[in-house]
Order: structure tokens, then C-alpha cells, then sequence
């Protein structure tokens, strides 16, 4: 397992009085990710953030998908898997990704940042892409389990926005996308556990975020691709519990998305939470709700989980 610096894959620290970077991070492939002849692109990490109190970049035209590893300092045996959103445009690494990864690491949960391929970025795979990435980042986790001090059987998923889209097509369908590449691929593909922060789930009208279906399916998808790549139509017998979070004022990916999928996971007897937010936006992460009500959902979040006896 080739484990590289993550000073030459993001954008520097200087400058920034917040924590720095973890610099342990894992390879998702062994040479190159799958599908990639036709991809021609140089991967970015913009910094959006004009204060020097906090990062906001973002990773766009990845080639070389990784995770970024937060350690705890008294680990629980549980790892979560975090899948920041950005439209299946980019990948917002510090807002849903490292920015909760710390919240959760505090608590000895040991969290792993995907970075992950963008489907119109040119991978054979197209819309499938994103989720051989997220696929192959669980199995990878399950195999290191020794290696981290973690239960193979307390793996769990986080996802945000179109990264919530994501994290449900990595928990509902069962079928691997790619063709086995190590010993790691012998095991099991499905989270533990999942998390949805104000998801992605419908790619239909009228509730759908019309940005991510676009980057996911391109401008005009047959009604056969929609119905596939949308969560509230998908089979989800057998997944593990999930926890839905969103705020009802969203206005980029309507509450409507929780709402259908919760029916769905109902219907389907998969033990649901879900907790909707007068307030909160879109995006919100967790620096974006301190003093509102929707600043408690980290708590929400553990109190389920330790009812299923997953410490988070």
C-alpha cells in the first residue's frame, strides 16, 4: 500500500491559523484508477477562502483518488468514510469533508476524507466513475481494519449534498463496478452505517438539483438513466441504518429529497432516523450553523449510532 505526502496533492497550509492538514494519506488504486484513457485533465485545489481563520478549497479534475486520513488521539474501532458534495462538479474538501472529519476524530472515530473522480471528467466508467472511488475507498477501509485498530464490521459512510448522493448509491446498490484489483476487493462493498447531510437523492423533476444531474447524466438523461441513478426508486432491502439530516429553508436540494427517501427506506423496513432543521440552508457542514439549531446534528448523529452500538 503506497502511502503519500499530502503536501503534493493540496494546496498549502501557510498562511492559515486553523489546524493543519493531516499528511497520512492512502492511494484508492494500486497503479492507476480504472477506465482512464480518455481522461486528459490536471487536477486543481482552488482555495476559496479569503479568511485566514479557514480553508474552503475544493478538488476538481482528480485522477489519483485518495483518502485523507484523521487519526484519533483514543480510537473507538470505528472508522467513517466522509464524502464532501460540490455537484459532481468538485469535491468541497474542507466544509464536508475535513471540517467533520475533525469533529468526529475528536470523538475517536478514526475518518478517512474521499477524494474521489468526477463522472464528465472523461473515466470509462462515466456516471459510475464516482462510486468505483467510494466502492473501493470501503473495501480498502475493511482491509486496513488491523492496520487502524478498527472493526471490519463498524465501517460507516458520510455523505454531504451530491457526496449524500453518492454515499446512498455506495449503501443501496450491491453490484461492484469495477473489476477486482487486490485481496481487498474480496470484501464487502456496503457501509455499516450511513449518514445523508441534505442529499442528492432524486435525479427527477421537480425536486431534483438540476447542477448535479447534469455533471452526473448530462443535459438530457432517458427517463430509464434517471430512474436509476435516483435513490428514492433504488431497492434498499438489506442496507445498513441510515440518518438523514436537512433544513427545510434548503433551497439548492429541497427537503422533498429526504422526504422521498425516507418513504423509501420505510417501505423497505431499513432502520431510519431523520431530523429536519427549520433553518440551516444548504451546505451547511458544521462551521456554517454555530448558534443555530441544526449546530446539534453531530450529537443527533452519535446518540443514534450508539443505539446501534457503533460508537461515532
Amino acid at each position: 500500500m503506497k502511502v503519500t505526502s499530502a503536501r503534493a496533492q493540496t494546496t498549502a497550509d501557510a498562511g492559515r491559523d486553523g489546524p493543519a492538514d493531516p499528511t497520512e494519506v492512502i492511494r484508492l488504486w494500486p497503479d492507476s484508477a480504472p477506465g482512464g484513457q480518455g481522461v486528459s485533465i490536471t487536477p486543481i485545489v482552488p482555495e476559496r477562502s479569503t479568511d485566514p481563520a479557514f480553508h474552503d478549497r475544493y478538488a476538481q479534475y482528480t485522477t489519483d483518488p485518495i483518502l485523507t486520513v484523521f487519526r484519533p488521539e483514543r480510537p473507538n474501532r470505528s472508522a467513517l468514510l466522509l464524502i464532501p458534495g460540490g455537484g459532481y462538479r468538485w469535491a468541497v474538501l474542507d466544509k464536508e469533508g475535513y471540517d467533520v472529519a475533525r469533529v468526529f476524530a475528536a470523538s475517536g472515530t478514526t475518518c478517512f476524507v474521499l477524494r474521489y473522480r468526477l463522472p464528465a471528467d472523461g473515466w470509462e466508467a462515466g456516471a459510475n466513475a464516482p462510486l468505483q472511488d467510494a466502492q473501493r475507498a470501503i473495501r480498502l477501509i475493511r482491509s486496513l481494519a488491523a492496520d487502524y485498530g478498527l472493526d471490519p464490521q463498524k465501517i460507516g459512510v458520510l455523505g454531504a449534498s451530491a457526496g449524500g448522493h453518492l454515499a446512498g448509491l455506495a449503501s443501496a446498490r450491491t453490484d461492484p463496478t469495477y473489476e477486482a484489483v487486490d485481496a481487498a476487493d474480496a470484501l464487502s462493498l456496503r457501509p455499516n452505517l450511513t449518514v445523508l447531510m441534505y442529499p442528492v437523492a432524486t435525479m427527477a423533476d421537480p425536486h431534483v438539483h438540476a447542477g448535479s444531474r447534469t455533471h452526473l447524466l448530462g443535459d438530457a438523461p432517458s427517463p430509464e438513466r434517471v430512474a436509476a441513478y435516483s435513490l428514492e426508486r433504488m431497492d434498499w432491502r438489506d442496507a445498513a441504518p441510515v440518518f438523514l439530516v436537512h433544513a427545510i429553508d434548503d433551497t439548492s436540494v429541497p427537503v422533498e429529497n429526504s422526504l422521498q427517501l425516507l418513504t423509501t427506506l420505510k417501505a423497505a423496513a431499513v432502520p431510519t432516523e431523520a431530523h429536519l432543521f427549520q433553518e440551516g440552508g444548504h451546505g451547511f457542514g458544521v462551521r456554517l450553523i454555530q448558534g443555530k439549531p441544526a449546530q446539534v446534528w453531530p450529537n443527533l448523529v452519535r446518540a443514534w449510532a450508539g443505539r446501534l452500538d457503533f460508537a461515532l
